[in-house]
């Protein structure tokens, strides 16, 4: 870690940050502190980042937006990373549009709707970046990233650029198929030609129905579980009255069951211990195990 450490600073000095809290870097408002801490602004800072901790046998790990992740008390060990401006552009040619991993999926879903583009309106209000987007085939509404992805730029364990096709992927229910280690740089989409008031009234209705639905103003990750086959998670949940319930500063929303509110001090250790007691229940009351849709991330 030491050599890695020195190797780090040489290149980018005091931008390499040690013990860095990772609580301020997550919705969820929750995490204890990663051991190195870097944010690079282009693909070769990238490059050289990931081979240093390759070559030097320590874990490296990208944190996006810091949404959809649980990341433990203890915090990370070896390299967090982080993608900062350089890697938030949106180019659009035609129907072809090219979004950096570190753009907001929000933007992007303007962005391509201001051009009358047609094929992620479902990504309204879905929080967190195209790169984490991505990693979780992200989708709602009947849409998902998967159907209008083309190409997947990203670099590898060892530090070396690589593009994956579509089907290089292997894309299923909120998931995907990546190489170990890749952190994704770049997302390429072709989409379809639409009607752009027409895409702007249906993002509006969305972003109505989860404004409704969802908790807002007070951190969370997002949904916890994946929906089951045939049926929805939250429905689950609330059926096995676990609304409101509480382990110190983490609770069940009461607006919507398949999320987890921070209530202030809300530590990683209750959360987790949340997940475990509403999956026994709901498996008790329904049989069907739920499967965590947030990631834990750490030291566990």
């Amino acid at each position: 870690m030491n050599a890695l450490e020195s190797r780090l600073q040489a290149r980018f000095g005091t931008r390499l940050r040690s013990a860095m809290p990772l609580s301020e870097l997550t919705s969820f408002r929750i995490g204890g502190p990663a051991d190195l801490y870097l944010t690079v602004e282009d693909e070769h800072e990238l490059m050289h980042a990931k081979a240093a901790s390759h070559s030097a046998g320590v874990p490296c790990f990208c944190l996006g937006a810091g949404t959809n992740l649980l990341v433990s008390d203890r915090g990370v060990r070896g390299l967090v990373v982080r993608l900062g401006d350089g890697f938030k552009k949106i180019k659009i040619d035609a129907l072809n549009v090219q979004a950096g991993a570190a753009a907001e999926f929000g933007t992007l879903v303007e962005t391509v709707v201001e051009q009358g583009l047609e094929g992620l309106e479902f990504g309204e209000g879905i929080p967190g970046t195209v790169g984490g987007g991505l990693v979780m085939n992200a989708g709602a509404f009947g849409g998902e990233i998967a159907k209008v992805v083309t190409l997947v730029h990203g670099v590898t364990e060892a530090g070396e650029a690589l593009a994956l096709t579509k089907n290089d992927v292997n894309f299923a229910y909120r998931r995907t198929d990546l190489p170990r280690n890749f952190i994704i740089t770049r997302v390429d989409f072709e989409l379809a030609h639409g009607d752009r008031e027409g895409l702007k009234a249906r993002v509006a209705e969305l972003r109505a129905k989860r404004a409704a639905r969802q908790p807002r103003g007070i951190p969370n990750a997002g949904s916890i579980f994946k929906n089951p086959p045939g049926n929805f998670a939250g429905k689950l949940l609330e059926g096995a009255g676990l609304k409101g319930t509480r382990m110190g500063g983490a609770a069940f929303s009461e607006q919507h069951a398949n999320f987890i509110v921070n209530l202030g001090g809300a530590r990683a250790a209750e959360v987790r211990a949340l997940i475990e007691m509403a999956r026994n229940k709901v498996k008790e009351q329904s049989g069907v195990w739920l499967e965590p849709e947030v990631r834990l991330v750490g030291d566990w």
